[in-house]
């Protein structure tokens, strides 16, 4: 899932400490193969398993349908140029419409999980969103964008949020990443979404740094370890787990907000999936809800959490 970076031939680079990239962009096929094939493994002893399975269908129909669908176009260098200028996110959600490409996007991951095995009123969910009209799609993906979801269409919105995806990633990918700036610790530099958890990672370039995860479009983002990805604050800061856990998985909570994020720890377990992963560890969810802190993080297939 990570490749390691060359080895520097260069004995004067011998001890020196490499600054850990600020962006890997996503490789919009790979992104869902490999989150299909987490889950999938999720599964096999996971009280969620049902769930899980429908999650992992739900990956495979998101890789499967980028195959023939036209290339989404970048704004325009001017506009880019601006967003960077003023520390914008290139990706300006708040100017995205429902055009052909994210029609057709939408359309081939509604009919590509239709024959997935789900509960009824998931199936009456999907129905409805492949009936909606022109206006209430357009409804529901600016909801998805805007990170608020009503409680009363969660089922609707995880098949747009689903297609949403794939358009971002697909998005980003294209995106010079040498040209990105820092939004803020908690959004991400291609298109301002909010973080679905953090990993501290083993790659060669950057072993046992932070990288957030949009919720979006996939990108991973370098922040700080130690501190509030939501509001930057450095103090206040712990962690708490499910006892008798294997310690990969924590919500790091914060004083100054009362939130949490998850944080993976992916240097001891490269399989672990930032999207997987915070599903299947719904269990430290439900233990610390109702509690001191409130869950910080966005992940459309944890809608209500």
């Amino acid at each position: 899932m990570t490749h390691p970076g060359p080895i520097d031939p260069n004995p004067a680079s011998i001890g020196r400490v490499p600054a850990p990239p600020f962006v890997r962009l996503p490789d919009p096929r790979r992104l869902f193969e490999a989150r299909k094939e987490r889950v999938d493994v999720l599964a096999q002893t996971s009280e969620l398993a049902p769930y899980l399975r429908f999650i992992a269908g739900i990956a495979a129909a998101q890789s499967a349908i980028q195959d023939g669908l036209p290339e989404p176009a970048l704004p325009p260098p001017d506009v880019l140029e601006r967003a960077r200028e003023f520390g914008m996110p290139p990706l300006d959600r708040n100017q995205t419409d429902v055009d052909e490409l994210i029609s057709e996007t939408l359309n081939r991951l509604f009919d590509a999980v239709a024959s997935l095995a789900m509960p009824i009123e998931a199936q009456a969910a999907l129905e409805r969103v492949k009936v909606a009209s022109p206006e209430g799609m357009r409804d529901m993906v600016r909801n998805v964008l805007a990170e608020a979801i009503p409680t009363d269409t969660i089922a609707e919105h995880v098949y747009v949020a689903a297609g949403l995806q794939v358009h971002f990633a697909r998005l980003a990918a294209r995106l010079e990443k040498s040209k990105l700036t820092r939004i803020s610790d908690g959004a991400c530099p291609c298109c301002g979404g909010a973080p679905t958890s953090s990993l501290i990672v083993g790659w060669m370039e950057a072993e046992g740094t932070r990288y957030c995860s949009c919720s979006l479009c996939g990108t991973l983002w370098n922040v700080v370890r130690v501190k509030c990805v939501l509001c930057s604050s450095g103090k206040g800061i712990g962690y708490q787990e499910i006892e008798g856990g294997a310690g990969t998985i924590k919500a790091e909570c914060c004083d100054a907000c009362r939130s949490y994020v998850k944080i993976l720890y992916q240097q001891k377990d490269m399989a672990l999936d930032p999207v997987a992963d915070d599903i299947a560890s719904l269990g430290l969810d439900l233990l610390l809800k109702g509690g001191d802190y409130r869950r910080g993080s966005f992940n459309p297939f944890l809608l209500g959490v």
